[in-house]
């Protein structure tokens, strides 16, 4: 509804803040496949956001121009924006804290034990 405000869903310093406390651990395998996901979403935001900046700073094609992976990406981006304004600058400034939050919490395989095992 308009002029209602919404909670971010974002919570990048509490992850860190679990993570620096202990209380966030995952093994190196999982944490490293989570890293690579977000790193990827973290490319894909960059990639909207200059999308969304090169139409705020000039006349833009026209979408039927451009090839249709381009025209595809601008429709995103742009639909993006509508949808929640401002989410997707939030959003490049959060996921690098969810990747630091896992790098943290990231632990090698307790010795004996596989990677990717866990104890019960």
């Amino acid at each position: 509804m308009e002029g209602e405000s919404f909670s971010t869903p974002f919570a990048g310093l509490l992850f860190i803040t679990l993570a620096a406390e202990g209380r966030l651990v995952l093994d190196a395998g999982r944490a490293d496949e989570l890293i690579a996901g977000l790193e990827r979403t973290h490319s894909s935001v960059r990639i909207r956001l200059s999308i969304l900046r090169q139409r705020q700073a000039g006349p833009a094609e026209r979408v039927v121009e451009l090839p249709d992976d381009a025209s595809r990406d601008i429709v995103d981006a742009v639909f993006a924006d509508q949808i929640a304004p401002g989410l997707l600058e939030r959003a490049n400034e959060e996921i690098p804290k969810y990747i630091e939050a896992l790098r943290v919490a990231r632990r090698p395989p307790l010795p004996g034990c596989r990677a990717g095992s866990t104890i019960s």
